[in-house]
């Protein structure tokens, strides 16, 4: 579902390019004469068709990086690359272009327009794009049944369960092929099983189109579909680790009938412990 110059990367080169990178990246908030130090110098290279996980306790940062990130805001100091570009030196055009073109956007409330329905929610990026009414209406058509809801193409928001808007929002975020995903939280408000969902289709496109995907969260099952996971604290990066040298164990959680990720980590050497500390903190 990429676009086609980057399908056509054969996947040794494409290992080996940076669609993200950040260098000394600081963010300060001033709130009146306070001031908040949100990051503080995070230097960060995602690869093309990596699945990254952000992770971290509650003011850590992690979503001010995933911001910065998504060009959603700007760093007070250092800079933000995507594909090379420094995203602050773009203008107000050049940054829609971008945010409509090379990113697509999963945000844990899901963000759809009540008054449309599910494809109407879906087009509505390639209306922006340029795209015909016929040509939007056949790719929604099948972004929809990539997410399994083809047939309920019609219903608007309210009459979708959580798991159902969220795969919408998957879709909405695939309209214009983007490079990029970033998902903010994209299990936080599902149940279990249907948050398993979510973390499987997001693999799926990350495998099968190539896709980056970058999420901020705190669902511990996410692990298991990530290539690295970077944990942040303090406004720092604690460590970046690799999906296989964590250990996590796979076992029944009360209300998960089909098993779920125990929350019980144990990453290279000492790490794995620390980690798991702050993430019960952020909770």
């Amino acid at each position: 579902m990429a676009d086609a110059a980057t399908a056509e990367i054969p996947a040794d080169e494409a290992e080996e390019m940076t669609v993200v990178r950040t260098k000394d990246v600081t963010k300060v908030y001033r709130m009146g004469k306070v001031e908040v130090h949100a990051l503080k110098g995070i230097t960060l290279d995602i690869r093309l068709g990596e699945y990254i996980s952000i992770m971290g306790p509650s003011g850590s940062g992690k979503t001010t990086l995933f911001n910065m990130i998504g060009a959603l805001d700007k760093p007070t100091e250092g800079q933000v690359y995507i594909d090379e570009v420094d995203v602050a030196q773009l203008d107000a055009y050049e940054l829609a272009w971008l945010r409509c073109r090379k990113i697509g956007y999963i945000f844990q409330t899901f963000n759809l327009i009540p008054v449309m329905s599910a494809l109407e929610n879906v087009t509505l990026p390639m209306t922006f794009a340029g795209l015909t009414t016929d040509e939007a209406r056949d790719k929604g058509m099948d972004l929809l049944d990539q997410v399994g809801l083809a047939e309920r193409y019609d219903h608007k928001p309210y009459e979708l369960s959580g798991g159902q808007q969220q795969r919408v929002a998957i879709a909405r975020a695939m309209a214009n092929s983007p490079a990029i995903i970033l998902a903010d939280e994209p299990t936080g408000n599902l149940d279990l099983a249907t948050g398993k969902e979510i973390i499987q289709l997001l693999g799926e496109m990350n495998r099968n189109g190539n896709v980056t995907i970058i999420t901020a969260t705190h669902d511990i099952k996410m692990l298991s579909a990530s290539d690295r996971i970077v944990w942040v604290r303090d406004g720092r990066l604690a460590k970046i680790e690799l999906r296989e040298d964590l250990d996590i164990q796979i076992g029944s959680i009360e209300g998960d009938a089909e098993g779920g990720i125990e929350a019980s980590l144990r990453g290279a050497g000492d790490a794995g412990e620390s980690d798991k500390s702050d993430e019960d903190e952020g909770e």
